[in-house]
């Protein structure tokens, strides 16, 4: 079915948002995140949670970075967002002395979804679905980690950035904006960005299945 004109003209953050929003709230109900959220999970939880995201990033990071000169991963791309070597920091605070190996056939398929990304749309949509979750819901999250756990800051490098959030996101939401992606071309990455969430949520179903070792 051709896309009528109203849908046409959506501009992409706004597709992306409204086309997404079914998983978007699914992932945040995950029983992992509402534990965690609730400080019921120990920090080998964490710990677990933090080796899954590292994974994801620096695949994320590799690419976007192998990718940066495609004018559509150009439109987004800031190393100033860049996670890894804050994961690595957060990593050296609730586990002292631990690799980096996480046994995860669910970060793994991320990983290899990410990997198998050559459009720079598809790029984006991760990208997007990454970043714009860090510097929207992952702030709060910051926030209530640091209150359940007591850390007085400590440990929580994952959720600071060296930009003002808000004025940040309108920009990124603009830049996405003026990419100029036609209509089929926004399906696809609408497309991406709900597989990216339908990933995510199989590494936090992974976590909650594995809730019962992690009770704080």
């Amino acid at each position: 079915m051709r896309p009528s004109t109203a849908e046409a003209l959506r501009p992409l953050s706004v597709a992306i948002r409204e086309g997404s929003a079914a998983e978007h709230e699914a992932a945040e109900q995950s029983p992992f995140v509402t534990e965690l959220l609730a400080g019921r999970v120990d920090a080998r939880g964490y710990t677990a949670y933090l080796l899954r995201l590292r994974v994801i990033y620096q695949a994320l990071e590799d690419a976007i970075r192998t990718h940066r000169d495609d004018p559509l991963v150009a439109a987004v791309y800031d190393p100033r967002l860049e996670r890894v070597p804050a994961i690595d920091a957060d990593l050296r605070h609730w586990a002292p002395g631990t690799d980096h190996h996480v046994d995860s056939p669910a970060a793994q398929r991320y990983r290899e979804r990410i990997g198998e990304s050559c459009w720079g749309g598809a790029l984006v949509a991760h990208h997007y679905t990454r970043y714009l979750g860090d510097l929207s819901g992952g702030q709060a999250m910051g926030r209530i980690l640091d209150r359940e756990f007591e850390l007085a800051g400590a440990g929580l490098a994952f959720y600071r950035f060296p930009v003002r959030v808000k004025p940040y996101k309108d920009d990124y939401r603009d830049r996405l904006d003026r990419i100029g992606l036609n209509a089929g071309e926004t399906e696809r990455v609408v497309a991406e960005v709900k597989t990216a969430f339908a990933l995510n949520q199989a590494v936090f179903d992974e976590l909650a299945a594995a809730l019962p070792d992690y009770r704080r």
